[in-house]
């Protein structure tokens, strides 16, 4: 049913949107969903850095101290 709108269809319905919920009421939307996904792209980084870390900590030197003096 969604297949075959096109941009007419598209265009209508931008229309209808913007007649319904004014202007004002749009980009204040908008203004959340870019904050939304500024969110969702820091804690992704975010996450991404502490697996980083935990990597380099698992990957530190755990050779017993008596052995270091042996090698």
């Amino acid at each position: 049913m969604l297949n075959n709108i096109g941009l007419p269809g598209l265009l209508l319905i931008a229309v209808v949107v913007l007649v319904l919920f004014g202007r004002g009421k749009i980009s204040s939307l908008m203004g959340e969903v870019g904050k939304g996904i500024t969110a969702f792209k820091r804690g992704v980084s975010d996450g991404t850095k502490e697996l980083e870390d935990a990597s380099k900590e698992d990957d530190r030197d755990v050779t017993p101290v008596g052995e270091k003096d042996k090698a």
